[in-house]
């Protein structure tokens, strides 16, 4: 899972971006150790198929839409023909949808979309406006999840099947609705191993840190270490689990009392 990759991105999502650098040569890692890139959706759909994968299938997938994508790791993605996907907040491009409270780093326009799409990039969804979706009213994440999807096929011209949940939070009332609109799989972080037992709407992830050195990328591609790696970024995310499910029943009540 990759955000930002730039030289410069802005304090806020320094820390989850990459350098344009160290992304060219963790591509070149996934190359010379074998590993077939997919799409979000040519993994689900082979996962209900039965169908077959690669010996070494990789996920390569990026969340929010920042401009470098485009600009920096689209031509590492072009030159080993890898497939990657691409989940976008449709309410934080540039263009006729914007609004919300995008982060201050450039994002990328409709243009720089299609662009990735015409290069083999599955586009995919994550909200229109990147709240926190186990926090919403079932209203609200009607809105979110199918205003994403009508503003993503509007301007690709093809209907998303894959979603992400933004910052990763999801509760089953939020899987449930990202099915009821239409998308027929979703992923989270967990910074885990994605395995088929997770099912097709809690697919787990990697988060790859502007921290990441390329010893490390290559021992979590491989799966060595990553329990390790991230066992405290697992703990405080049961702990705040915890906090969120009693924050999303504390609103209930009261909207009920109301």
């Amino acid at each position: 899972m990759y955000h930002a990759v730039g030289h410069r991105p802005s304090k806020a999502t320094y820390g989850l971006s990459v350098s344009p650098e160290a992304f060219a040569e963790q591509m070149g890692l996934l190359d010379a150790r074998g590993f077939t890139p997919l799409t979000t959706a040519q993994l689900g759909a082979a996962w209900r198929s039965g169908g077959t994968l690669p010996e070494r299938p990789v996920l390569i997938t990026f969340d929010d839409g920042y401009e470098g994508v485009h600009r920096h790791a689209l031509p590492a993605l072009v030159r080993h023909g890898f497939a990657a996907t691409l989940f976008v907040s449709t309410g934080w491009l540039r263009g006729p949808y914007a609004g919300g409270d995008p982060p201050s780093d450039t994002m990328l326009d409709w243009d720089q979309v299609r662009d990735l799409a015409a290069a083999g990039a599955e586009i995919g969804g994550h909200s229109h406006t990147h709240p926190q979706m186990d926090q919403l009213t079932d209203g609200e994440l009607w809105f979110e999840t199918r205003r994403c999807r009508e503003i993503v096929t509007e301007e690709v011209g093809v209907r998303p099947v894959s979603f992400a949940y933004p910052y990763g939070y999801s509760s089953r009332r939020v899987r449930r609705a990202v099915r009821e609109a239409g998308f027929a799989q979703s992923l989270a972080v967990g910074n885990a191993l994605a395995e088929r037992r997770q099912g097709p709407y809690a697919l787990e992830r990697v988060t790859v840190q502007r921290s990441t050195g390329i010893e490390e990328f290559g021992r979590l591609v491989e799966g060595r270490s990553v329990a390790r790696d991230f066992a405290g970024h697992r703990i405080l995310t049961k702990g705040y689990a915890m906090v969120r499910r009693a924050r999303a029943a504390g609103r209930k009540v009261s909207r009920i009392r109301v």
